[in-house]
């Protein structure tokens, strides 16, 4: 058997962040100035995420995007609604109780731009960028790093890199970078557990969901959809200050929760193809000697 090749594995995530990158700063400028900020946030990753995607496993021979678990197979929608509803009930225990112990309260926001067609186009965007950001991370880098390394440094490794790129975001914290890589490895332990991306891509777009409807921050983006805001009377290491929930105690506790519960769910499994052992390579057998 050849000796494993250690470094083409790193090469080929490298290779997937580098074309995400250089095709997100293409893209970004003319989609932000046609769409604004909203849609260059959510609408950019998307297109750069499916682009890196498709030209990585091109270059590395790792099949199509199919491979990635996007395709439909038949538990594919109650892996993505549990997902949200997973998320969305993980994203409003962060927030309600502290308002039904007196700790936060809501307040009308008096200079609120919101609008109806507005409040009903975030939830697309905020699907898109869901997408976007799992294809990112949890798409071929992830399921590349896995087949060749293993599930835990895999997970792990992706996970610390989900919270390190959160710090560039307005107001993070040490507290916000370490519950985001938690996040990142719910999210890779959902892709494990589903073997395909819709389960994370529910859970991501669930959270994502929730929180602005909450009148609360989103890892450090202020995103208007409702007239009310979260007003709290409990410190940042609770509240997560400017940087909303993902920055605050309670999140901690969230995502343990939803680590345990995700073994115990209801899922079906989807078929990544990237995530099986490659095939050894076919060796014809020797001839045999003449009688």
């Amino acid at each position: 058997m050849p000796p494993r090749d250690w470094l083409r594995p790193l090469l080929a995530a490298g290779t997937c962040a580098l074309l995400f990158q250089a095709f997100a700063w293409v893209l970004g400028p003319p989609i932000h100035f046609f769409g604004g900020a909203m849609v260059s946030l959510t609408i950019t990753p998307l297109i750069a995420a499916l682009l890196s995607a498709a030209f990585s496993m091109a270059i590395f021979d790792a099949g199509t995007l199919g491979d990635l678990g996007l395709r439909p197979h038949p538990g594919a929608a109650r892996n993505l609604l549990f997902g949200i509803a997973a998320a969305a009930l993980g994203a409003s225990l962060t927030v309600l109780p502290a308002v039904w112990l007196g700790f936060a309260h809501f307040e009308a926001t008096p200079d609120a731009d919101v609008s109806v067609p507005g409040a009903l186009f975030t939830p697309l965007l905020l699907f898109f960028g869901a997408v976007g950001e799992e294809i990112a991370f949890r798409g071929f880098p992830l399921q590349y790093l896995i087949r060749a390394y293993g599930a835990p440094a895999g997970v792990f490794g992706i996970g610390i890199l989900f919270g390190l790129v959160h710090l560039g975001n307005p107001n993070a914290t040490p507290l916000a970078a370490l519950n985001t890589t938690g996040f990142g490895i719910l999210f890779g332990a959902a892709l494990l557990r589903s073997r395909d991306l819709w389960l994370p891509i529910g859970m991501h777009f669930g959270w994502n969901l929730t929180v602005p409807f909450l009148g609360v921050p989103l890892s450090g983006l202020t995103i208007k959809v409702i007239g009310y805001q979260l007003i709290w009377n409990a410190g940042d290491l609770w509240s997560g200050g400017k940087y909303g929930p993902e920055a605050g105690l309670p999140a901690t506790a969230v995502l343990l929760a939803l680590l345990a519960a995700l073994w115990f769910a209801p899922v079906t499994q989807g078929r990544a193809a990237l995530l099986e052992p490659p095939e050894p390579p076919y060796i014809p057998a020797p001839p045999s000697p003449a009688s």
